[in-house]
């Protein structure tokens, strides 16, 4: 479990300034010339830049999201061989989507990149989750509320079936917590009924 304190400590560097790129402001300011920043919820991820820059830069922002999570995830589980690197590149990679150095660590809420984490580290758990945001997003509407009740099925899952798996169980927890926390303006809109469905212009 222990880290190969240089190298280790400059790849979850890495991670971090990987997860930090803010793909959402990049895609609409290309494709529609906007600052996704000045519209809706001033959020760079995926749902705002859908209100600000269409489906299009909307899509791209989620898959690039997604993806800047679940690879900085396999390829610390290909140049390390403890298992403590993976899930802490994982955490990088968040905390970087989160709080980005580019743009004066005011960042996005960490869905897409939290997924693309869940998925490297444990892809089965990963695809339920994601199948549960569908869900819940089909039926009510809210981005907000899908991504809550969706991430609290991860440590569901980790415990469930890899209950002998502390890493992967410390991991889910702090996902769960940090999407808690991200949202927790969404969650007082939701609760007063003035958050704005996916789609929906503010």
């Amino acid at each position: 479990m222990q880290l190969s304190l240089v190298p280790d400590i400059l790849f979850l560097l890495g991670s971090y300034l990987l997860g930090a790129v803010p793909f959402g402001l990049l895609f609409a300011r290309l494709m529609s010339n906007v600052d996704v920043r000045s519209i809706g919820s001033g959020n760079i991820g995926a749902t705002n830049v859908l209100r600000a820059a269409g489906p299009k830069a909307a899509v791209l922002t989620l898959i690039a999201d997604c993806i800047k999570g679940v690879i900085p995830v396999l390829l610390a589980s290909r140049v390390s061989s403890t298992d403590s690197l993976p899930a802490l590149a994982g955490v990088a990679a968040l905390l970087g989507h989160n709080f980005p150095v580019y743009l004066g660590f005011k960042g996005g809420k960490g869905v897409a990149t939290g997924f693309g984490v869940m998925l490297g580290i444990f892809p089965l758990a990963g695809a339920g989750c994601l199948l549960a945001w569908l869900a819940a997003a089909g039926i009510w509407r809210y981005s907000s509320l899908a991504a809550l009740v969706s991430f609290t099925f991860f440590p569901l899952f980790s415990f469930l079936f890899r209950s002998d798996d502390r890493l992967t169980g410390a991991l889910s927890l702090f996902l769960f917590g940090m999407i808690y926390f991200r949202h927790r303006e969404n969650i007082k809109r939701l609760i007063a009924g003035t958050e704005s469905r996916i789609g929906q212009k503010k």
